[in-house]
C-alpha cells in the first residue's frame, strides 16, 4: 500500500505524493507551462509555481565549465554538482597529457570538435586556462564566454582555482571577466 504516514486523523499515501511531484517536474521538463500542468493534473497554477521554488537551484541559461590544469579539481567539482552546472570538464596537467597520449592525432581533433560543438549548445561557458586557450575558446565558442585566467600560455603545472571564485561567477548568470592570480599549493 506504500509508505503511510498518519497525520492527526488523516493517513497520507507517501508513494503518491511522490509520484504526482515527479508528474509534475516531467510535464514541466517537457515545455509544458505551470498552468498546462496544473490544468492536466487537476491542481491550482501556484501549487506548482511554490514547488518549483522549493527545488529551484539557479534560473537562467545552461551552464558549462571546461578547464587545465587544475589542481584542485575535486573541490571545483563539488561546487560545480551544487550549483548544478549542466556540464563539466576538468583536468589536472597529467590528465590532459594522457588524454592527448591516448588518441591518435584523426582521434584528438574529432575529439575536440565534439566538444566545442557540444560547448556551443550552453548559454555560458566557464572556460579555466591560460590566456591562450580562453581566447581560443572565446573565438570559436561565439557566445558568452566568463574566463578566469591561470595565467600566461604555457602553463606547465597544476593551478589552484578559488571554488568561491567560481560559485560566485556560476550564481551571478552574468558573463563577466575575472583575472585571478593562482598559486601552487
Amino acid at each position: 500500500m506504500g509508505d503511510l504516514i498518519r497525520i492527526g486523523d488523516k493517513l497520507i499515501n507517501r508513494d503518491k505524493i511522490i509520484s504526482m511531484l515527479d508528474r509534475i517536474l516531467e510535464l514541466r521538463a517537457t515545455g509544458l507551462s505551470q498552468q498546462d500542468v496544473a490544468n492536466r493534473l487537476g491542481l491550482e497554477r501556484t501549487f506548482i509555481y511554490r514547488l518549483e521554488g522549493i527545488g529551484e537551484i539557479r534560473q537562467g541559461g545552461r551552464q558549462a565549465v571546461i578547464g587545465f590544469p587544475i589542481l584542485n579539481k575535486e573541490e571545483l567539482t563539488t561546487v560545480i554538482k551544487e550549483m548544478g552546472v549542466d556540464f563539466s570538464f576538468l583536468m589536472t596537467d597529467q590528465e590532459r597529457w594522457d588524454f592527448i597520449r591516448s588518441q591518435s592525432a584523426l582521434e584528438l581533433v574529432n575529439t575536440l570538435m565534439d566538444l566545442m560543438m557540444q560547448l556551443r549548445t550552453f548559454d555560458v561557458v566557464v572556460i579555466i586556462g591560460s590566456d591562450f586557450r580562453i581566447k581560443i575558446a572565446q573565438t570559436i565558442l561565439d557566445k558568452e564566454v566568463v574566463p578566469i585566467y591561470l595565467g600566461e600560455s604555457p602553463i606547465e603545472e597544476d593551478k589552484r582555482v578559488d571554488p568561491e571564485l567560481l560559485r560566485q561567477i556560476l550564481l551571478a548568470g552574468r558573463p563577466r571577466s575575472v583575472r585571478e592570480t593562482s598559486r601552487k599549493e
